[in-house]
């Protein structure tokens, strides 16, 4: 070949390589998000949605279970819901023995104000034409569940039962009498209000709250829709609790006196503050997260020993217990998936999720997330979810989200945050639970069609992105 010839070769070639680059960049969509409704700054993201995948194509559903897992293949059916780890990825296994991933919608009730009482009655008319009603709404749009503080009476009930969890709070009971004793508020206390922001684990009073937190629950132990147990719910496991146990507490306090007997026969001496290392701090703080561990599971074993124990719903807030490899090998001693609530973020990182699967050995749940959108009306002021602008931007934040957390494989599904909005002049409600755009439909029951199409799309392929993933993978 001469000089020449060769030259427009590589010419072609090049500009050949450059235009498929060009056509292989894909070109995402971009979201503005903000903190909330009083934050100035508008910060850009990429949204990552299914007709972006190189590649994927939206086949034709396999039939489903009766629970929501699909017919893609099956497993050793036990009659209750269980775990199983299949070619290095985590599935929640139904009771006929399908694969499940649990694409969920937390606080599935009707509300309690008296502006969604009047929409209630005009709308449903009954308690059991709103769940029979609104189970289907779920299911038309790729739900097969309910998380956390549904209304588990009716939804166990219905025509056609959705998977439940049940939530029991044996801390939050105690915590409620607890301060009782401080005069109703305590001297230091953070937004979780406990006490110096511990967890009275070592009080041998809790004890006999956790006795009357599972005392009912029973009634479920034969209900094969019922998934599993909550156990209270982002309570405050920061690394400085040793520190704070012996320094805050008096030294006759129960805390006080676990935590100096942990530290003297760590070090081997009559230990104090200032022998404290980072180590220390870390060990103690799986030290104190066992004890919760060790009496909550005993109990809900002893009451229950057909369901999984799905955890205490770590807080994504500060991070601490998230980064902390010895709260995770703790976790996954006692738990059969991983609760966590994820706020403030884009998306999940795939390395911190790597990372709670190998501390753990189990699986993770996602129970809260949510993002809010400016055209619902609503203030917008309250709750740990971002803001969007519109219904359709929620929705692409749900893709963008959900896509991250079927590409891993130590994810077994996600609750949305919540099923229905807010309403501003219920003020009987926590703050954070004020006044903002959380649900899939407002609070007169009318459905947010912008961003219930982009979650079906999503809901309705999960099964399908878990294999698109772990061939590329």
């Amino acid at each position: 070949m001469n000089l020449k010839k060769h030259s427009i070769c590589v010419l072609f070639c090049f500009t050949s390589l450059i235009s498929l680059n060009a056509q292989n960049k894909i070109t995402y969509q971009k979201v503005e998000a903000r903190q909330n409704a009083l934050d100035p700054k508008w910060v850009a993201y990429d949204a990552k949605t299914i007709d972006k995948l190189p590649g994927f194509k939206i086949k034709k559903q396999l039939p489903s279970s009766i629970y929501g897992g699909s017919k893609m293949w099956q497993k050793e059916a036990t009659g209750f819901f269980r775990t199983e780890k299949i070619d290095k990825r985590w599935w929640i296994i139904d009771p006929e023995g399908y694969p499940y991933i649990f694409k969920g919608v937390a606080v599935f009730n009707a509300g309690r104000s008296v502006n969604q009482q009047k929409a209630f009655d005009k709308k449903f008319g009954s308690k059991e034409n709103w769940v029979n009603k609104e189970s289907k709404l779920l299911r038309d749009n790729g739900f097969n569940g309910v998380g956390a503080w549904s209304n588990v009476d009716l939804v166990k009930n219905a025509e056609n039962p959705l998977v439940y969890t049940v939530i029991i709070s044996p801390m939050g009971m105690y915590h409620a009498d607890h301060i009782k004793k401080y005069g109703g508020k305590y001297k230091e206390a953070s937004w979780q209000n406990y006490r110096f922001d511990l967890v009275m684990v070592f009080d041998k009073e809790f004890d006999a709250y956790i006795e009357k937190s599972v005392k009912g629950i029973s009634q479920y132990k034969n209900d094969k829709y019922l998934m599993g147990y909550f156990t209270d719910n982002e309570l405050p496991w920061y690394n400085d609790a040793l520190d704070k146990h012996l320094t805050l507490l008096a030294k006759d306090e129960q805390g006080y006196i676990a935590a100096k007997e942990w530290l003297d026969k760590r070090k081997g001496f009559n230990a104090s503050v200032s022998d404290i290392t980072q180590e220390d701090r870390m060990a103690f703080t799986a030290f104190y997260f066992e004890t919760y561990m060790k009496k909550v599971t005993d109990a809900l074993r002893k009451a229950d020993p057909n369901h999984m124990y799905l955890g205490c719903r770590f807080n994504q807030d500060k991070e601490q217990e998230l980064t902390n490899p010895e709260i995770f090998k703790v976790a996954g001693k006692y738990m059969d998936i991983i609760s966590i609530n994820h706020y403030r973020k884009w998306e999940p990182s795939q390395e911190l999720m790597n990372n709670w699967g190998e501390w753990s050995g189990k699986p993770f749940l996602i129970t809260e997330w949510y993002t809010k959108g400016e055209d619902s009306g609503l203030p917008n002021n309250t709750g740990a979810g971002w803001l969007v602008r519109t219904q359709k931007e929620r929705g692409l934040f749900y893709q963008n989200f959900t896509l991250e957390l079927l590409k891993n494989k130590n994810s077994v599904g996600w609750h949305w945050f919540k099923y229905m909005d807010n309403d501003p002049q219920d003020l009987s409600t926590d703050y954070s639970n004020r006044d903002s755009n959380k649900g899939i439909v407002n609070s007169n029951f009318e459905p947010y069609q912008p961003l219930l199409k982009e979650m079906k799309l999503i809901n309705d392929n999960a099964y399908e992105l878990t294999r698109y993933f772990d061939k590329k993978n």
